[in-house]
This record gives C-alpha cells, sequence and structure tokens, in this order.
C-alpha cells in the first residue's frame, strides 16, 4: 500500500503534530449527551422545544442532542462570528446567517459547542430575548473554565475544559479537524503551545 500527498497532509489524528492530548472521548461526549438529553426531556415535558445551534461548531453537538431529547424538538440555525483569526476572538459579533422561524411564544434552547468568554453567547441571549420567546435557556458541550468574567448562567453544560484551544467534534482550527470523534487539544500553531 503506497501513501499518497493527502495522506501527508492529512495524517491520522494519533500521528498529526498539532494534535495533542484527548481531552475527552466519544463514549464520555455520547453518555455525557444522553444524560442531558434525559434532563431536557423531563425539564421540558409536554412542551416541543425550539433548539438552536450556532453553526458551525454545534452541528454534530446539535444533531446528537435533538435524538437524546424525548420530546418533539424544531430545529433552527443561526451563524455568528467572533473570531478574527483561527484561535483568537476579536471582540466584535456579528450575524452571519439568521433565524428561520419566530421565536414567539416559544421555548427556546440555545445549542452552543463551547463558551470561552462568553461574548458570543450574551450577544445572542440578548438578540434572542428580544425576540419574545417564552423561555430561553443554554445548553453547552463545553465551558472553558477561568475565561468569563463572571459564572456564566448556562442550564445544562456537558463538561467543563480548562483553558486550552480545543478542536473535534464540531470544533475547528481553520475549518480543520470537526469530523474528529474526539475532543483534541490543539498544539499546532497559533495555539500558544
Amino acid at each position: 500500500m503506497t501513501q499518497s500527498a493527502t495522506d501527508n497532509e492529512h495524517p491520522h489524528p494519533d500521528l498529526d503534530p498539532h494534535l495533542g492530548q484527548i481531552l475527552v472521548t466519544h463514549d464520555a461526549i455520547q453518555r455525557r449527551i444522553g444524560e442531558m438529553g434525559e434532563q431536557i426531556t423531563s425539564d421540558y415535558a409536554g412542551r416541543a422545544p425550539l433548539l438552536i445551534a450556532v453553526l458551525k461548531g454545534a452541528v454534530m453537538f446539535m444533531a446528537d442532542i435533538a435524538r437524546a431529547i424525548s420530546l418533539p424538538v424544531e430545529l433552527d440555525f443561526m451563524a455568528v462570528s467572533s473570531y478574527g483569526t483561527a484561535t483568537k476572538t476579536s471582540g466584535v459579533v456579528r450575524i452571519v446567517k439568521d433565524l428561520d422561524i419566530d421565536l414567539s411564544g416559544r421555548d427556546v434552547i440555545i445549542v452552543e459547542d463551547i463558551v470561552d468568554s462568553g461574548l458570543t453567547l450574551n450577544y445572542l441571549r440578548k438578540n434572542l430575548a428580544a425576540r419574545n420567546p417564552a423561555s430561553l435557556e443554554v445548553c453547552a458541550l463545553l465551558l472553558k473554565e477561568g475565561m468569563q468574567k463572571v459564572e456564566p448562567d448556562l442550564r445544562y453544560v456537558g463538561f467543563r475544559i480548562p483553558d486550552e484551544f480545543v478542536v473535534g467534534y464540531g470544533l475547528d482550527v481553520a475549518e480543520r479537524y470537526r469530523n474528529l470523534d474526539d475532543l483534541r487539544v490543539y498544539v499546532g500553531p497559533g495555539s500558544g503551545h
């Protein structure tokens, strides 16, 4: 078997020099999502929550958490931009793709991949609250510890992680690594490692 140029450009994750340790395994992610889905099912019994995912990072999480909720759910998507470079936030948030569904009177759950500074989430909360939902909560896969000035008000949190730049399970650097099953520390260019 010969190795192609593509194999050299995209080595197996265990051989990629830009990927560090696994922070959260795929099995642990799936187990925790099952627990979160059960909690959301219990909390929203008799209602049909509207899940809003923040593109692109939350797509994998959105698909899995939606399937873990044993209630009718609707899905919608927003795209916001807050990153100036691959690994550092710009401090400016803007909506790139807005919602298709009216939020008036709806039970809304924002599905986030990761909360670090909280800047994007604070902006989204204010923006969505102005659209008059019946309720507005947050379900985040990851909370990066020590990055927020105050403890964020998150109803559902999958994992608290250290201040590391992570990739995999939807999270990327320059659009790479989203398809990894596990969450890994990124140690490549611009990571600070």
